[in-house]
């Protein structure tokens, strides 16, 4: 699902990732961890492709991404990954449904269409009777299974969550890690996860470590 070879990037004279390759199959669940600091978001923005490497190669469903034109990338991004971040980033003035249904919107997928599609995946998550409720209505762990239905309502090709479960406790962390292993499970959904939470990141299939720019197995 996704091949990396030779990433490398520098800010100024910091070199924050030294050469790194990262192969991830279709369906697997893979955990990033490490300190802070040793590169493992800036790798995730750059397979992500919020990020551009100063070098190496990005394949991702069998499309070479390093050679994208820039205006070619936020298309790309929309169809086929999936994010989701520490801290939701939900639009405060828009409810649930809507916020799972913005990526289809910017796709041009048809308006009811996804709306049911939103509802569905926001039923799944066990968010049947929140789904108008705005995001200051709902808790934090509700808040982050929105951004999950919301990750997923273009059924992309690889979902990257760069710190998931940062700001949930450990109840609702630990829930998270496990919708994630049952999402795979039923839609076959390919994950890459950076986390500082060695002991959730252990319920995934790989857990890869990220020390001084490099990517250790």
């Amino acid at each position: 699902m996704l091949s990396a070879k030779g990433i490398k990037k520098k800010y100024g004279q910091l070199e924050v990732i030294k050469g790194v390759d990262i192969d991830i199959k279709n369906g697997e669940v893979v955990s990033i961890i490490g300190a802070s600091g040793a590169g493992k978001s800036t790798l995730l923005q750059i397979l992500g492709t919020l990020d551009s490497p100063d070098s190496g190669t990005i394949m991702i469903n069998n499309m070479l991404i390093s050679d994208f034109k820039f205006s070619n990338l936020a298309s790309f991004r929309n169809k086929e990954i999936g994010f989701i971040f520490q801290f939701h980033h939900l639009l405060p003035e828009f409810s649930a449904l809507e916020n799972v249904s913005i990526p289809a919107w910017i796709g041009g997928k048809n308006r009811n269409e996804t709306e049911k599609k939103a509802t569905d995946l926001l039923s799944l998550l066990g968010l049947k009777n929140r789904v108008h409720h705005k995001p200051n209505e709902l808790s934090g762990g509700e808040q982050q299974r929105v951004a999950v239905a919301r990750a997923l309502i273009n059924n992309p090709s690889i979902i990257m969550a760069d710190e998931p479960t940062g700001n949930l406790d450990s109840f609702h962390a630990k829930e998270l890690h496990e919708l994630f292993i049952k999402l795979r499970g039923e839609f076959q959904q390919t994950f890459l996860i950076v986390t500082h939470n060695e002991e959730l990141a252990k319920m995934s299939d790989r857990v890869l470590v990220m020390k001084d720019g490099y990517l250790q197995r």
